[in-house]
């Protein structure tokens, strides 16, 4: 272990999975207690044509995937809440046409590259001293931004209509999470990829859920298991040669299998 923390550049990787862990981890139990594994799958992928336009326009591929990102979050949530289509229909219109914009896009750009393929499935050789800052200010963006709102958010998850009624900003609350979350997809673009981030917005909490019930040990337990499977699979990348991403993510979903295995034991 000595010797991986040796390189700069793994010094970064361990350093941005740390931080990635604990916001995915928390976020990842409001995705479970709310059912939008779905939305996270639509958000993570719609990430991708912000980044080509990014590319496209020869600005920062964050700040577009940022503005992308957000803005179809929110457009699912909406057309979601009309009640004319269901929400899973609006995450497929949308997850279709943010990658067909992302394939046009490159397709107009000429500053195609592996970067691309970077933020498709993570790389930690391109973690930098900036991207660590940007990481650190957003991830801590959107971990206060949860703490501050925690009860209303916890209290939303558990009963929409309840709160509601009880006065809760419903439709605020509904807007703010889906902007939190994908602020959570861009900022572990680099480090799990947009096709795999996804996976670590739902099988911490999943996982935790069949652990436990009690909502604030579900949070330590969920977070337990991102950064587990974020340490081990970056350490098992570097000795077998594997791509970090796909490794995390392997390793995070045995997690997940055991902790139901443990879970239909118990009960």
């Amino acid at each position: 272990m000595i010797d991986i923390l040796g390189y700069e550049f793994m010094q970064n990787a361990f350093l941005a999975g740390m931080m990635l862990s604990v916001v995915l981890a928390v976020v990842s139990f409001f995705v479970v207690l709310r059912r939008l594994s779905f939305i996270s799958v639509g958000v993570a992928h719609s990430a991708f044509g912000g980044v080509a336009l990014g590319a496209l326009l020869g600005i920062s591929p964050t700040l577009t995937a940022i503005g992308f990102s957000v803005i179809v979050s929110n457009a699912i949530g909406y057309i979601g809440k009309q009640g004319k289509l269901s929400t899973d229909t609006a995450i497929g219109i949308f997850f279709s046409l943010a990658m067909a914009l992302g394939v046009i896009f490159i397709g107009m750009s000429d500053q195609y590259n592996v970067d691309l393929f970077g933020f498709l499935f993570g790389n930690i050789l391109a973690i930098t001293k900036n991207d660590l800052i940007v990481i650190g200010v957003l991830g801590g963006m959107v971990f206060v931004s949860i703490v501050v709102l925690f009860k209303e958010l916890l209290f939303v998850a558990y009963d929409e209509e309840v709160a509601f009624v009880s006065g809760m900003p419903v439709v605020f609350l509904d807007h703010f999470f889906l902007t939190i979350l994908a602020l959570s997809v861009v900022i572990s673009m680099k480090v799990i990829g947009i096709i795999l981030v996804s996976a670590l917005l739902v099988i911490p909490g999943a996982a935790a859920l069949q652990l436990t019930r009690h909502y604030v040990s579900m949070i330590v337990t969920a977070v337990i298991i991102s950064m587990g499977s974020t340490i081990g699979g970056l350490t098992l990348s570097y000795y077998a040669d594997l791509a970090s991403g796909a490794t995390i993510v392997t390793l995070a979903s045995f997690i997940f299998f055991i902790s139901f295995l443990i879970g239909r034991l118990r009960n």
